[in-house]
């Protein structure tokens, strides 16, 4: 699946994840909305829930995240072409959040969605150039299997509800 970054180049270069993923070619970086492709765009003010449905729109396109800092991230800069879709309840590994709910970063992001489109291979790959990218996958390898296995964004959702109630 082709991974691209919509780079806002706004947050600490040196815990950048997108930056990271670039320089080791598993993902390619664009700074305008003009020139990022169209394809399922990550979106955490999305209506809808990202499913194993919204796979064939990504491998047609692309799969895209947006990388910003937190304190900016409001909808406003999500104004890109593609089908936008929100990720459901996961919990953060990496240092700076780690064991917050949904304060994913942006190799994180990705990761979720490959694995919710049944690419864990690829998702262990990226993850795989950050000290604490497996303990990702094994924080949320339940809620990450139980997604793939859904239909849809409805089922993302009650699922997701689960997790929320507890």
């Amino acid at each position: 699946m082709d991974l691209h970054i919509r780079y806002e180049g706004d947050d600490d270069p040196q815990k950048c994840t997108a930056r990271k993923l670039a320089k080791f070619d598993r993902a390619e970086l664009h700074r305008s909305h003009r020139g990022t492709p169209y394809g399922v765009v990550l979106n955490p003010h999305a209506e809808q829930a990202l499913s194993p449905a919204d796979r064939s729109v990504a491998s047609d396109g692309a799969l895209v995240a947006l990388d910003c800092s937190w304190e900016s991230a409001g909808e406003a800069r999500f104004s890109m072409a593609g089908e936008h879709r929100a990720l459901p309840y996961l919990v953060a590994a990496n240092p700076v959040n780690f064991g917050r709910p949904m304060e994913l970063t942006t190799v994180e992001a990705l990761a979720a969605a490959c694995c919710i489109f049944g690419e864990r291979e690829q998702a262990e790959d990226i993850l795989s150039k950050f000290t604490w990218g497996e303990t990702f996958l094994e924080l949320n390898d339940e809620p990450l299997r139980r997604y793939a296995d859904c239909e849809d964004s409805a089922e993302i959702v009650d699922i997701q509800q689960e997790y929320l109630d507890r």
